[in-house]
Formats: C-alpha cells, structure tokens, sequence
C-alpha cells in the first residue's frame, strides 16, 4: 500500500505542477505577458517584433529602427550618435579633405549670394567664374532675391564628379551661364598662414583633417623660410576631427619620447602616444591659442604643449571633449559613432568635461556665470592637481586650462555698431566697393601693396556715406565714431582685403588688429618650472 501510495504522490505532484504551468502560462498570456530578465538586450527585439505582428497600421520600419537607435545611444553619452546616410556622409565629407562640387566660396550679405573665392585649379575657376559674381540660379532654379536658404544653394551645385550644372551669374549687369562639370574639389584645414612681424609667424588652423598634417608642414616650412622663431598657432573654434593628425602636428613640436596623449576604457587598455623627436620644429618658440569652442584634436594638442612644458597656452577654457570614438558602419549607409575610450593628457588630465542634465547648455553657462570675462570664475577642480613636466600644477575637471587667461571683450558695441551688425552695412559695403574697385583689388598679391592701397583709398569716408546712403545708418556724434572707429575700421579694411588676390590671408592679417588674444599671445609669457 505504502508503494501505490507513493505513486499516487508523484502523480498528484505531475498533476499540480502542470496546472501551476498551465496557470502561470494562461496569467502571462491573459495580461500579454513576455518573459525577459530586466537587463536583457533582447527585450528591445521583442518589443519590435510585437509592433510588427500586431500595431493596428503599417509600420515604417525605418523610421521607428532609427528612432530606436537614436534613442538607445542617447542613453549613454552625449557623442555616441546614430547617423543616418546622409548625415554620416556629410560628416565624412567635411574631413576627407576634399569633395565633389564646383569649386567655390559665397556669402550672402542681403539674399544673394556673391562668389568671394574661385579655388584654383577647380571647375569654377577653369570655365572663368571670378570673385564678385552674383549667383543668380541653380539649373532653372532661382536663388537670388528670394531669401533662398543658403544650405540648400550649397546642396544644390555639389554633386557627383563629372556631372554637369548650369550656374547663372550677374557681371557687370550682365547675365552668364555657365555649365560646369563637377569635380574634386580640395578642402583645405588652415585658413592662414603669414608672418606677422620678422620673426613671429601665424597660423589659424579650422579642423584636424585628413589633409591638415601636410598642409601644415607646408605652412611651416614657408614659414620657416621668412625667418620664423616663434609661432602663435590659433585654435580657437577648432572643434577637432582626426586624432592622427592632432598627433602628427603634436611631433613636430615635442622630444623624442615625450608622452603626447594617452586612451583608456574599459574595454580598451591603457595606450601611450609617444613623440620620436624627429619634429622640424622643436627649436621654434611656440604659442597655442584656444577658446571655449577648441575641442577633441585641438584640447590633445594643447594639453600635450602644455604638459610638457613645450609653450604657452593663451585665451579661455576649452571645450572639454576628449573621448575615443570608433565608427561602426552599416551596409546601409547609416553608422554609429560609439564612445570606447577617453583621452588623458600627459600629466594624467581627463580632457572629458563631466556629464550633467544641462551638458548641451555648458558654454551658455559658463557666460552666464561670468566664466568667459573673469578668470576667477572658471570652475577648477581643486582636488584633481596633476603636475607638467616641468612640476607646475595643472588642474582636471574637463578642457584645458590656459595659462593666460584672456576675456571676452564686452564693451565694444556702440549703437552705431549694432545697427550696422545687424544690417550687415560692413559686409555690404566690401562687395559693393570691389564692384567699383574690381581691377585694383585683384591686382593686388602682396600684403604690404595692400595696406598701402587700402590707407589711401578713403575707404574710412567711403563706408560712412554707405552706411548713409543705403542704410540710413551714421554715428550719433563725432565722440561716438571716435570710439567705434577703432574696431569698426580694421573689420571693414579686412573684408575688402578678403576681395584681392590675398583672400582670408589677408582677412585674417587684417583682423588681428582687433584680437585681444592675439595681441596678448604676442607679449613674452615666461613658463616657470620647477625641475
């Protein structure tokens, strides 16, 4: 009796067990319950997959898979991204050193586009559009005088090499078309290299590109043949790019073993970016000027100069983006740029600025708390102290610190000024005056030749009755423009200069007269070490 007794037991319990199944199956099938443990990957599939079987329209699955992606990278750093095709090749283009397109460079002062540049050697250039003309069309579609916006008139005359575009301009109230066919156009990372004076040379650098290291081995060594010995090396508003060429630069300067950078992640080991002391100009005397919108390439370059006690760094805080990320393509076109590692400068500096729930409105705050006019207000770290080369103390906390602090300068806006801002008369009147002066302008290839044509021109007497005449604009006083002129003149000789052969060389030469930071880069800053 005891045997069937303990039979009978079991298959009671087999009985019990299926109903408890049958149970638990029927309570998650009743609520529409799915098993998935909390952290598990696959609940995002699953949830996919029930939009799929079930949404009550049809699904655009492109559009829900990119919301999804978008939103599931968001959760992890401000940088790692999705991008779709079109926004990853932009990026890609903008870096590659060069694109398809005619060959060009516009602004737009009211609403149409005046051509400032023709490059040399591209198709613009060979087909004889020059500086001055007015676009007038794309094709058959209108873009002047119709406030046509000038991303879609850059979208509309880049396209593949070797196709054609017919491209309509005014000259000399004239209308031309000309067709031209599409090809590679170079883009170049320095906007200008010049010497400034006998032995001080500058170079403004826009983006780490694929072509940056050979052009600004190139710029050096036209430098170094005017007699450089010292270099001011204008970063600001750099916001970065290749990491190999922020290296390559960082050689140039630095001794053979001298630690210019190194990465760590969790997944990624500690990796060392020593310099091999084959560098062209370790002997030049070196300046670095950065701003709150210097980041990634430029914040490596900076902190490598800086922590070897290698030159001076002058200006404000910088942005504060030091993160390793790989790009992970898909076939597509689309792909993802994924944060994997940070960068640390050579004394052990975490470049990353921290994360917080406003990190999109940081440069916002660092105005509003008076970061950007006092240097006693740029918020230290104090409990992270790292040490140069050389034993000077240097702070973490996100960016480099300068060691010239500079402020932003926001006292020069007399009310004659903003009116004139805000109508664009300075921009205006530079192109209106190489209408005029077309002839003398593009003659002119050498900078001293320009400043002589420019002193005698009357250009000051001429932009004022401009300003008169086509804005109703003039100085309250003759006190008010005594203190405008000073900064409204160099910016007006500046973007009549940028109309000669000169281009942004002479753009770039000219403003310098109004740079704070320049100005304060030039006087001797002595670094105080304590080896």
């Amino acid at each position: 009796m005891k045997k069937y007794a303990s039979i009978w037991i079991a298959l009671l319990g087999i009985v019990v067990g299926a109903l408890a199944v049958m149970t638990v199956q029927s309570y998650y099938k009743s609520r529409n319950l799915v098993r998935v443990q909390r952290a598990d990957w696959r609940k995002l599939n699953l949830v996919l997959q029930q939009i799929d079987r079930n949404y009550v329209d049809t699904i655009d699955r492109e559009k829900v898979t990119e919301a999804a992606l978008t939103a599931a990278l968001a959760q992890l750093d401000p940088h790692s991204v999705y991008m779709p095709p079109v926004k990853l090749t932009e990026a890609e283009t903008e870096l590659a050193g060069n694109f398809d397109g005619i060959g060009i460079q516009f602004n737009v002062p009211n609403d149409t586009a005046i051509v400032l540049e023709v490059i040399p050697g591209g198709p613009s250039e060979r087909i004889g559009m020059l500086p001055g003309d007015r676009l007038l069309s794309v094709d058959d579609k209108v873009i002047a005088g119709v406030n046509f916006p000038q991303d879609s008139m850059v979208r509309r005359m880049k396209g593949p090499a070797g196709t054609k575009v017919t491209v309509t301009v005014l000259r000399d109230g004239v209308k031309i078309p000309f067709e031209i066919t599409r090809g590679k156009i170079p883009l170049h990372s320095i906007d200008a290299s010049f010497m400034v004076n006998d032995t001080t040379g500058y170079v403004r650098l826009s983006k780490f590109s694929r072509t940056t290291y050979n052009e600004f081995l190139n710029a050096s060594m036209e430098l170094l043949s005017s007699g450089m010995k010292h270099m001011v090396f204008d970063l600001r508003d750099n916001t970065g790019g290749y990491f190999d060429q922020a290296l390559l630069l960082s050689n140039l300067f630095l001794e053979k073993g001298d630690l210019i950078v190194y990465m760590e992640g969790l997944h990624r080991d500690r990796e060392d970016y020593n310099a091999d002391g084959r560098g062209i100009l370790k002997t030049v005397g070196l300046t670095v000027l950065i701003n709150e919108s210097s980041a990634s390439s430029s914040e490596i370059f900076a902190g490598a100069i800086q922590d070897n006690d290698r030159g001076v760094i002058v200006g404000r805080r910088s942005f504060g983006k030091g993160l390793v990320q790989e790009p992970v393509y898909f076939t597509d076109g689309s792909g993802i740029r994924l944060t994997v590692a940070r960068f640390h400068t050579p004394s052990g500096r975490c470049i990353q600025k921290p994360y917080s729930d406003d990190y999109q409105n940081d440069i916002i705050n660092r105005y509003n708390g008076g970061e950007l006019t006092g240097a006693d207000s740029i918020k230290v770290d104090k409990s992270e102290v790292y040490y140069t080369v050389g034993g000077r103390k240097v702070y973490g906390g996100g960016g480099i610190i300068p060691d010239v602090f500079v402020p932003i300068d926001t006292t020069l806006a007399t009310r004659f000024y903003v009116d004139c801002n805000r109508k664009a008369t300075a921009m205006r009147f530079a192109s209106d005056y190489f209408d005029h002066h077309k002839g003398e302008l593009s003659a002119i290839e050498d900078y001293q030749a320009l400043l002589r044509y420019l002193e005698s021109s009357s250009i000051e007497s001429r932009f004022l009755a401009f300003a008169k005449d086509k804005d109703g604009l003039a100085p309250s006083s003759d006190e008010e423009w005594a203190e405008t002129r000073s900064y409204m003149m160099p910016q007006v000789k500046a973007l009549v200069g940028r109309y000669s052969k000169l281009g942004d060389k002479a753009f770039y030469h000219l403003y310098l007269d109004l740079d704070d930071t320049f100005m304060e880069a030039m006087k001797p800053h002595e670094i105080v070490t304590v080896r």
